[in-house]
């Protein structure tokens, strides 16, 4: 995969891609396929999905609460790391959410993801906007399964206006 990255809105045909690029990063909640499938389909206009030569190497996915957009879920494929790929495909999807209406982003991150602390800061910096962080879930919170998800904080940036 040499070709340019072409960042546009996911489709169905994405799901599939998605769902393997979120379980080989290792670091995700795994979602079933189905789930990435439905996500595609109902909120492909708050997502993104990152091309090289047609096929998916990373995403953002996403949804819209009033002025709001919450992301669900980032993740670049191993092949394409360390080449500023997520925060493109971050200001790609709120440079459209911001025409309509989007003024704030929010996300949650578990406190061991530096990557992910880092990722959403950059944003804020670029974006000229207050990032501010709070306790949302407990580890508590999470059904005992395994006893092993940690806590998630929310991350709040914004107000966001058009760059």
């Amino acid at each position: 995969m040499s070709g340019k990255h072409l960042i546009e809105s996911p489709t169905k045909a994405d799901g599939a891609a998605l769902w393997r690029i979120a379980r080989d990063s290792k670091k995700l909640d795994l979602n079933s396929s189905y789930a990435y499938l439905l996500w595609c389909h109902d909120f492909a206009d708050t997502s993104v999905v990152a091309k090289v030569d047609g096929s998916p190497v990373g995403f953002v996915l996403g949804y819209r609460k009033q002025d709001t957009g919450f992301v669900w879920q980032v993740a670049v494929d191993a092949s394409q790391r360390g080449k500023g790929l997520a925060g493109a495909l971050l200001d790609e999807l709120f440079d459209r959410l911001v025409a309509q209406g989007v003024r704030y982003l929010e996300t949650t991150i578990t406190p061991d993801n530096e990557a992910s602390i880092r990722l959403f800061a950059s944003f804020a910096k670029r974006w000229n906007a207050t990032l501010e962080s709070r306790d949302l879930f407990s580890a508590h919170d999470f059904p005992a399964e395994d006893g092993t998800h940690e806590q998630e904080d929310l991350y709040r940036i914004g107000p966001l206006s058009s760059q």
